[in-house]
C-alpha cells in the first residue's frame, strides 16, 4: 500500500507505530551491544553481538520503510546503553538480564502479530513477516544461552576462536562478583532480621501488653544476636568458600601437571557443548594452553563457575550481613522509643509491614516477578508472622509465663 491509499489519519498512526518499532530495535541494539561489552563469557559475549547487530538491520527497515511513506527520519530517544544500565539489570547481572531480554523478544513477537492485523500497510506486513521470524529465532538463542545448549542458527558466521581467546585473555582480571549478589545478600539480611525481630517484638508486646521497657529489651538483644549471627555466618562461608576454591586449584594444577592432554581435551568438551565446533575448540584451547596459569585458571573456571576474583571477601560479606540485619531488626522496635501499649503495637505493625513491602519491592531488583506483588507476598507473610507471635504472647501473659 503506497503513501497515496493511506488516509491522513491511517498515516498517521502507521507511522507512529513504525517509529515505536524503530525506538524500539535501537533499544535492543545498544543493549545487546553494551551487554556483549561487559560479558566477561567470550561465547556469550559473540552471541550478544550477534543479536546486536540483528535488532541494527530491524531498525534499518524500518527507518526505511519511514521514508517511503514520507516521514521523518527517526531519532534515537532512549538511554545509550538501553536497558544494560537500568538499575534492574544491573543490580541482577547478566544472566538476570538475559531473562529479561528472553521475556521482552516474547514482548514483541506478540506486539508485532498484533500489528500483522491493525497495520493495514503491504510494506510494512511485508517487513513484519521477516522481524517477527528473526524475532523468534532471538528467542530461542536467549533460552538456549541462558540453558548452557547455545547452538547457532543456520546462517550464522562461526565463532571466530582467535576473536574469543583475545577477549577472553582482555577480560581475564574482570571477573569479579556481580552487583546482583550484595544487593541479594543486603535484601537477604534485612528480611532476616526485619522478620526475626517483627516476631519477637510481637510475642513480648502480646505477652505484655506493649510495655516498651521488656519490648524495647528483647528487642534490642535479637537485633544484636542476629546482626552478630548473620555477620559471623556470611564471615565463615565466604571464608569456607575461597578454602574449597584454593583447594580445588591446587587439584586442578595437579591434574594438569600430571595428565596435560586429558586437561585439554576436557576444557575443548567444554567449548563445545557451548557451542563451539571440535576443530574451533581444539584451536582455542591450545592458545591458551601456551600460558599454563591461564589454562589452570580458565579449566578451574569451567569446572567451578567461578573465579577468584569473584570470591567474596569474608570481611565485607560479614560486615555487609551484620549491617543490613541489624538496619531490618531496628525497624519494628522503633516505635516502643516514643510510644507504649496498643498504640506502640499498633505503630510497630504499620511500620514494620510497610518495610515488608519495601523489602519485597526491593526484590525485584534480582528476579523477573513484578515489584507490587512481590511486596505484597513480603507484607502478607509479616502479617502472618506478627498475628501468630502476637496471639502466642497473649497466650503466654495469659498464662502467667
Amino acid at each position: 500500500m503506497s503513501t497515496a491509499t493511506l488516509s491522513g489519519a491511517k498515516l498517521k498512526k502507521v507511522l507512529a507505530a513504525l517509529d515505536g518499532n524503530w525506538q524500539a530495535e535501537m533499544e535492543g541494539y545498544h543493549t545487546y551491544q553494551t551487554l556483549a561489552d561487559r560479558d566477561s563469557d567470550p561465547v556469550r559475549a559473540q552471541v550478544l553481538r550477534h543479536l546486536a547487530q540483528a535488532e541494527l538491520e530491524h531498525a534499518a527497515l524500518w527507518a526505511g520503510r519511514i521514508q517511503e511513506l514520507g516521514g521523518p527520519e527517526p531519532v534515537y530517544h532512549g538511554n545509550p546503553g538501553g536497558e544494560a544500565n537500568s538499575l534492574a539489570n544491573r543490580a541482577g547481572g547478566v544472566r538476570m538480564a538475559l531473562r529479561r531480554l528472553e521475556i521482552e523478544e516474547s514482548r514483541h513477537i506478540a506486539s508485532y502479530g498484533s500489528q500483522l492485523k491493525e497495520l493495514g500497510d503491504a510494506g510494512s506486513i511485508a517487513i513484519l513477516d521477516h522481524v517477527i521470524e528473526d524475532e523468534k529465532d532471538h528467542y530461542r538463542e536467549l533460552g538456549s544461552l541462558l540453558r548452557g545448549h547455545y547452538q547457532a542458527p543456520a546462517g550464522i558466521p562461526k565463532i571466530d576462536p582467535q576473536a574469543v581467546l583475545d577477549e577472553l585473555l582482555a577480560k581475564r582480571n574482570n571477573g569479579r562478583k556481580q552487583p546482583g549478589a550484595w544487593i541479594g545478600d543486603a535484601i537477604y539480611g534485612v528480611n532476616d532480621g526485619l522478620g526475626a525481630i517483627f516476631g519477637i517484638v510481637s510475642g513480648v508486646a502480646g505477652a505484655t501488653a506493649g510495655n516498651p521497657k521488656y519490648v524495647l529489651l528483647a528487642g534490642i538483644s535479637g537485633m544484636i544476636a542476629s546482626a552478630l549471627s548473620m555477620g559471623s555466618g556470611a564471615y565463615l562461608a565466604a571464608k569456607s568458600q575461597r578454602e574449597i576454591y584454593d583447594a580445588e586449584l591446587a587439584r586442578e594444577r595437579e591434574a594438569i601437571r600430571m595428565n596435560g592432554p586429558e586437561a585439554r581435551e576436557l576444557l575443548s568438551l567444554y567449548y563445545q557443548v557451548k557451542g563451539l565446533p571440535e576443530a574451533d575448540a581444539d584451536r582455542m584451547v591450545n592458545h591458551i594452553a601456551n600460558d599454563p596459569e591461564q589454562m589452570l585458571r580458565v579449566l578451574a573456571n569451567e569446572r567451578l563457575g567461578a573465579t577468584e576474583e569473584a570470591l567474596s571477601n569474608p570481611i565485607t560479606s560479614a560486615s555487609s550481613g551484620a549491617l543490613s540485619t541489624a538496619v531490618g531488626a531496628i525497624i519494628p522496635v522503633i516505635p516502643f522509643f516514643f510510644l507504649h501499649g496498643v498504640a506502640a503495637v499498633v505503630a510497630a505493625a504499620i511500620v514494620s509491614l510497610a518495610a515488608h513491602f519495601a523489602v519485597g519491592a526491593a526484590k525485584s531488583l534480582i528476579t523477573v516477578r513484578s515489584w507490587w506483588s512481590s511486596g505484597l507476598e513480603m507484607t502478607i507473610v509479616g502479617a502472618l508472622e506478627g498475628a501468630v507471635t502476637y496471639g502466642i504472647g497473649i497466650l503466654l501473659g495469659a498464662g502467667g509465663m
